[in-house]
């Protein structure tokens, strides 16, 4: 690399001109698949499922970037084995190299399998480790959540900004119901006792990626989950980080993309969120 600086200013605005039109192609032919899927099976688990939609998406994304970046590194969940210590090696494997496109071709499999309409695609891309552009995009509304580092993030050209609220009480908060049963489902659920009670309402809708791209646009105040993967936050991260919010592990420590238990917010709500998480032992 000749020259970093130009390289970055450059070379980010042709990374998210990419990462959007791959988001918005895979987005489109999904939502033609909706309801016309012709396989279904099992991975880590009875809830964690895959498609050939998901397969297709994958590759559709995968050859995209590849025409454009040929010698980055590609990381989709669909091309790793199922489980937490593949996942951890892969993308140990990944980070070894300068570039890395982070991807989930559709984040809400279940949604997707079953005719809700909340799934998306996440693709994100750090260099030497770090997220430079995330993008999520919800095909059933045509939503499309756009991140670069530093320069703010974006739903269809308006600048997104976290909510206001400054306290448990008054938040709308959203989790995940894990597919691993035996670890990551009881520390969540242990995390959904102890929090409803202290928020306003507590959503539970079925894709990591759209949670976090809402709390980056301030319709809701925070989210967490136990158990989650790289593909499923690194693009989100960006947005809220982007969009005036803060993401954490669930001790409070910064977010890095080997995080798998994540805590995330309009920061003003983020200690109080983390406190609650702690006392109900339930932070992984």
């Amino acid at each position: 690399m000749s020259d970093p600086g130009n390289e970055s200013i450059v070379g980010r605005k042709s990374f998210t001109a990419v990462a959007i039109n791959c988001a918005a192609k895979a987005g489109e032919w999904i939502k033609t698949k909706l309801g016309a899927y012709s396989s279904l099976d099992l991975k880590y688990s009875s809830q964690d499922l895959v498609t050939e939609v998901d397969r297709g998406s994958e590759k559709m994304i995968r050859n995209l970037i590849m025409t454009h970046f040929p010698d980055h590194s590609f990381l989709g969940e669909e091309g790793v084995e199922a489980g937490p210590e593949a996942s951890k090696k892969a993308l140990q494997n990944a980070l070894e190299e300068e570039y890395v496109w982070i991807v989930d071709p559709i984040d809400g499999t279940t949604n997707f399998v079953h005719g809700f309409p909340f799934f998306s695609v996440s693709i994100a891309l750090a260099y030497r480790g770090e997220v430079i552009v995330g993008v999520v995009y919800d095909p059933s509304r045509d939503e499309l959540f756009v991140a670069e580092k530093g320069k703010g993030a974006y739903m269809h050209g308006k600048r997104t900004s976290v909510a206001l609220q400054t306290t448990l009480r008054e938040s709308l908060v959203a989790t995940g119901l894990p597919a691993d049963q035996h670890y990551a489902l009881p520390i969540n659920l242990k995390g959904v006792q102890a929090i409803t009670p202290q928020v306003r309402n507590i959503r539970i809708a079925g894709s990591a990626a759209l949670h976090m791209a809402y709390v980056a646009a301030g319709r809701l105040n925070g989210f967490w989950e136990i158990g989650l993967n790289s593909w499923d936050l690194a693009a989100g991260s960006l947005l809220i980080q982007e969009s005036g919010g803060r993401v954490t592990d669930t001790f409070g420590e910064p977010y890095h993309l080997s995080v798998r238990n994540v805590a995330a917010s309009n920061g003003h709500i983020h200690d109080e969120l983390l406190d609650a998480l702690k006392k109900a032992e339930a932070q992984g």
